[in-house]
């Protein structure tokens, strides 16, 4: 049926997913098993990654879109400590609203309070189906509120270590 929308979409914030469950946990994503248990348990149908862009990493960006992700690459920035940030905030915001009517619902992957307008206007309308924030015990205030009606939307990735962890 032309015009429907076709399941679920999953936006991530990659960065802030890699690095909650990593450097304040102690532990590695299995980005396959996770894109499994988006499509069975959440009907996610598209899982965009967002993601920064470096060309050492080729062999990471074809092992996830093989797993079944649309990469949106944006450009890095090496600072002279050594980090490396490349933010997708903005492109995160701009793809849901882009994609809006192509989904019934849509999954956030971040704990970035930076994603609350986004949350919040997605529950409004009734498109919000989960946030799956990766660190329980850490991640934003504005998340813990949506339209005071969170706990029925934050799911914790962080429970979920036996289950997705990168062995």
């Amino acid at each position: 049926m032309e015009g429907k929308p076709k399941g679920n979409y999953a936006f991530i914030d990659s960065q802030n997913l890699y690095l909650s469950l990593k450097n304040q946990l102690g532990w590695k994503l299995n980005f396959k098993k996770f894109r499994i248990y988006l499509k069975e348990k959440l009907q996610v149908s598209k899982a965009y990654l967002f993601i920064g862009f470096m060309d050492t990493n080729q062999d990471l960006y074809k092992n996830l879109q093989e797993d079944g992700y649309i990469l949106i690459f944006k450009p890095t920035l090496t600072y002279k400590d050594g980090r490396t940030k490349g933010n997708c905030d903005a492109e995160l915001v701009l793809q849901a609203m882009i994609e809006f009517d192509n989904y019934e619902k849509a999954v956030i992957v971040s704990g970035d309070g930076d994603f609350y307008c986004l949350a919040d206007h997605l529950k409004k309308n009734k498109k919000l189906q989960s946030i799956l924030i990766p660190n329980e015990h850490q991640y934003s205030a504005l998340l813990k509120n949506i339209n005071g009606e969170s706990e029925k939307y934050l799911v914790f990735i962080s429970q979920m270590r036996n289950k997705l962890e990168y062995k």
